[in-house]
């Protein structure tokens, strides 16, 4: 098994559950929660406490799937940052490196979550997880990393940087799966990529990066930055290659969606544990896919997370 540090946010989840007063409306284009009114008092049938953040979630990935694995990232000394320690540990996840920040608070999300249909708004106050500055990519020098997996670090493309060339340096393997933030410095961010061994993206994320509309070709346009990328496209699957092979890909299973919190970090870390762990290209696709069906099949960002132990059935996935 291998050693990975993951670089990333850590919140906890707030879900704010109902099966009537959160269903969606439609106005125009838009869906909206149509039956909150202003001022109002809504009776929200059930309240469930989780944690979560791209960081958080990809360890417990790697972890359960038996790799010694490192989180970096930061919290508050709050009741949010305890129940993030607390299920560290039980997950068995190095926390050497987690950061208490002084006069914040830890990142927080309020889910606002349609039992019925699963559809979900997220209210999100970032606190100690707007920031990763703080971090020294000196430390991997003391962990020694087989791999590097960042999720969004906020836009802070310097603190990227820093850890893309260190980890580079080391002969470290690097996965990044870019947000929002950093998608709006992408002029910035395709400089960058020359360092990265696998990206993940979607594929609205993937044309905010290069020019196309189907997937063979913003495939073939990444490849251009890196050697290894996978776009995914909700339910109709993705597509990947890693320079020798192209496979388009389905989902593992059509079933219903109970929370999508966390779908896509599933994928991305479900994919490096397989491929980490020594599995084929093809069969580590199938893991992630996998990964991420268990995890919105279930309340909450991690609680579906698979272990590799487990039999899986084939799915759609053919090699172009």
């Amino acid at each position: 098994m291998a050693r990975i540090v993951s670089l990333g946010a850590a919140l906890q989840d707030v879900y704010l559950i109902d099966h009537d007063d959160l269903t969606p409306t439609t106005i125009g284009n838009e869906a909206i929660f149509g039956k909150v009114l202003v001022g109002s008092k809504v009776d929200i049938d059930r309240i469930s406490y989780e944690v979560g953040g791209g960081g958080v979630n990809s360890a417990i990935t790697f972890a359960r799937h038996g790799h010694e694995t490192i989180l970096m990232t930061n919290v508050a000394r709050d009741p949010a940052g305890s129940a993030i320690t607390k299920v560290l540990a039980q997950e068995g996840i190095d926390d050497s490196y987690l950061n208490f920040l002084e006069r914040k608070t830890t990142g927080t999300s309020v889910i606002l979550l349609d039992s019925k249909s699963g559809e979900r708004t997220i209210l999100t106050c970032r606190g100690a997880s707007e920031q990763f500055g703080n971090f020294s990519e000196n430390d991997l020098e003391l962990v020694q990393p087989d791999w590097l997996y960042i999720t969004t670090l906020r836009g802070d493309l310097e603190t990227l940087e820093r850890f893309l060339k260190k980890a580079f340096s080391m002969g470290t393997k690097i996965m990044f799966n870019p947000g929002v933030r950093e998608l709006d410095r992408v002029a910035d961010l395709t400089k960058l990529l020359k360092y990265v061994d696998v990206l993940n993206v979607n594929k609205s994320e993937a044309a905010r990066i290069v020019s196309g509309t189907v997937l063979t070709e913003l495939l073939y346009r990444l490849q251009s930055y890196v050697d290894m990328a996978i776009i995914t496209d909700g339910a109709m699957g993705g597509i990947a290659g890693n320079g020798e092979e192209v496979y388009r890909f389905g989902i593992y299973e059509d079933k219903k969606v109970r929370d999508a919190t966390g779908a896509g970090d599933a994928f991305g870390s479900g994919f490096l544990a397989a491929w980490s762990a020594g599995k084929s290209f093809r069969n580590a696709l199938t893991f992630a896919s996998a990964n991420s069906t268990a995890v919105v099949s279930q309340l909450g960002a991690n609680k579906g997370i698979l272990t590799g132990t487990e039999k899986l059935h084939p799915m759609p996935i053919q090699k172009l």
